[in-house]
């Protein structure tokens, strides 16, 4: 029933899914990053989820000297005036949102459907999650901000306008600012979310 071109790890926590969490993980790491921290989340045995964790495809990276590496998109810079990869960033979606309809052929219906992420990982649960046609169940991006922010206004999705979204970031975090997840967060705001 696959019908997106990336692998990706599955862990069902009982018989019968009820929901699904989709989590996309950093710049240069994989799926398996986040798939053990299912066990800590202490979940009761009876709350059946599927989590997916998808491995993103492998590119060049400018920012590290064009070195190949998993990412969901090519990163120019760190800084919030950074140029962002459009095509990159458009292309993952695209995937997400295949993995999402795999999701509803399933049974899962989308508002059962959590995007989540870290770094990368969380850029994508945000542009995805806020852009998708259908409402779904919630946005959780750590160590994230909002790629592309300034096209959101011409590209939010109505059935996503209430969703609910939950953001941390460190604040001694070395490789995002936090003014990045702050700036989102007025985007966010500005944007009645």
């Amino acid at each position: 029933m696959r019908n997106h071109p990336l692998d990706a790890i599955e862990i069902i926590t009982a018989d019968n899914p009820v929901g699904t969490i989709l989590w996309m993980h950093g710049l240069g790491a994989d799926g398996h990053d986040f798939a053990g921290v299912i066990p800590d989340l202490k979940l009761p045995k009876t709350l059946a989820l599927r989590f997916i964790f998808p491995h993103a495809p492998v590119q060049p990276i400018t920012i590290n000297g064009g070195y190949p590496m998993r990412a969901w998109f090519d990163v120019h810079g760190l800084d919030r005036h950074a140029k962002q990869d459009e095509a990159g960033i458009q292309k993952s979606h695209a995937i997400i949102e295949q993995f999402i309809q795999q999701e509803i052929e399933r049974g899962i219906p989308p508002e059962k459907i959590i995007l989540a992420g870290f770094s990368q990982g969380g850029m994508m649960a945000l542009y995805t999650g806020l852009r998708y046609a259908k409402s779904l169940g919630g946005l959780l991006a750590l160590s994230s901000f909002l790629p592309l922010a300034e096209q959101l206004p011409q590209e939010a999705a109505v059935a996503n306008q209430s969703i609910p979204i939950f953001m941390a970031h460190g604040t001694a975090d070395p490789i995002l600012d936090i003014s990045l997840a702050e700036m989102s967060l007025n985007i966010l705001q500005q944007n009645h979310y």
